[in-house]
């Protein structure tokens, strides 16, 4: 807009300019938008896939059932305690190793990659180790003999296998979002803090009421894409239980349970499509929440 007069464009630079798009609006259409219509289309639908593929329409059936599947409770209950528990830490966790690492530490570089190693493993990798580590004479229990806390069958007891989960995700995770918070922490004056020692503010009274706030659109930025990570959960699931949920049902998370219904039970591939689509509402209604308690408008 020049001299309050809209610019228009000739037909043929409107034409180069979807042109160019072209390649892009391509590739959204058939791996993202396409994709979500046909999940639509097979969540109102009980769908056959083995000898020959039938839909048979059943409109929301398939959403209803839901409220009395006692699988998809279970499911959704662990899901919310590991989200629950895991975000918070985490992020708690990263902002502080974060803060740590800026505050001029000796072979801080060495530190930084250190701390940063979990997150470049595989994530199957890293189970199959923790695996190792939990069983019943692995170093985890070993340790704990050792400074003469009680040991815990991890991988069997429906009381601790999910948390044995937590530990290893929550320690696999947080180096990630410390490398957010450590690049944050850059933009925060160091005048700042040297204004706030002349006032005889401590190291914890800096921390809380400088490092924190000045952080707080990065903070929320972290808790989103920590919902959305946790509310996810399946790989490190799938491998400790087997693919079953055990022990008990007691690692059994939605997405679990969505493969589940997907791909190890005939007939169900609707209802997990169903199952799929309220998981994402959830998600979504979480992230909108987050983004209203925080009262942050700019995002990093």
């Amino acid at each position: 807009m020049k001299n309050g007069k809209i610019r228009t464009y000739k037909p043929r630079d409107v034409g180069q300019g979807y042109a160019f798009m072209t390649p892009t609006l391509f590739v959204l259409l058939l791996f993202v938008i396409a994709p979500i219509f046909y999940a639509i289309f097979l969540s109102l639908h009980k769908v056959q896939l083995l000898g020959g593929t039938e839909f048979h329409f059943r409109g929301l059936e398939n959403y209803m059932k839901v409220l009395e599947d006692d699988k998809a409770k279970i499911a959704l209950w662990n899901t919310v305690k590991y989200v629950v528990i895991v975000v918070p830490v985490q992020t708690a966790l990263a902002l502080i190793l974060a803060a740590t690492l800026n505050a001029g530490l000796k072979a801080e570089k060495v530190f930084r990659i250190i701390y940063f190693l979990p997150t470049l493993t595989s994530s199957a990798v890293l189970t199959l180790i923790f695996m190792w580590m939990y069983n019943q004479n692995g170093i985890v229990n070993e340790f704990l003999k050792f400074v003469g806390l009680p040991t815990y069958n991890w991988l069997g007891d429906p009381q601790v296998a999910l948390i044995a989960i937590m530990i290893m995700n929550i320690w696999a995770t947080a180096p990630f979002f410390m490398v957010i918070y450590l690049a944050a922490l850059q933009d925060v004056p160091d005048s700042l803090y040297e204004a706030a020692q002349l006032d005889g503010a401590n190291v914890f009274q800096r921390f809380w009421h400088i490092t924190v706030p000045n952080l707080r659109p990065v903070t929320s930025f972290v808790v989103i894409m920590g919902l959305i990570g946790t509310f996810q959960l399946f790989d490190q699931s799938f491998i400790f239980s087997g693919g079953s949920g055990g022990p008990n049902n007691s690692t059994l998370t939605v997405v679990l349970l969505i493969y589940q219904y997907a791909f190890k039970n005939l007939g169900t591939m609707g209802y997990a499509a169903a199952l799929a689509f309220m998981l994402a509402l959830v998600i979504l209604v979480a992230t909108v929440l987050q983004r209203k308690f925080s009262k942050e408008e700019s995002m990093y």
